[in-house]
């Protein structure tokens, strides 16, 4: 499975390539990483059709993770339509329902807990 996470922390690579280490070596998981909304924007159109999952953080400079989003409903819709989480430091209902509202699949709250999204991408595969 590939996966784009989308955050403009920087340290955010180093996490998840540690917490998916064993994942990676195993081939199960590839991951690949943008730093901004336009970033992942230029990433998926340069690899239509290869990114399954994607992990966007919503508060970032620029382009939001909603505005993100919405993009991705709108621009791609090739098959297969890639699955989209939405993650956030604020587990507020009001960012929740709008990115359901928005087309999202889920919706996590940092701190991550990296046990539950390992089950979560599993039961994706």
């Amino acid at each position: 499975m590939k996966i784009l996470v989308v955050d403009d922390e920087v340290d955010v690579k180093d996490l998840f390539e540690q917490r998916f280490r064993r994942e990676i070596r195993n081939g199960e998981f590839q991951l690949a990483f943008a730093n901004s909304g336009e970033e992942a924007l230029n990433f998926l159109n340069e690899h239509p059709s290869e990114v399954i999952l994607i992990l966007s953080d919503i508060n970032m400079p620029g382009m939001s993770g909603f505005e993100l989003l919405r993009h991705i409903r709108q621009d791609f819709q090739a098959p297969p339509p890639p699955v989209v989480m939405m993650i956030t430091a604020y587990g507020d209902p009001d960012s929740h329902q709008q990115a359901v509202k928005l087309g999202a699949n889920d919706f996590l709250t940092k701190p991550l807990d990296f046990g539950v999204l390992k089950q979560k991408l599993r039961d994706l595969s």
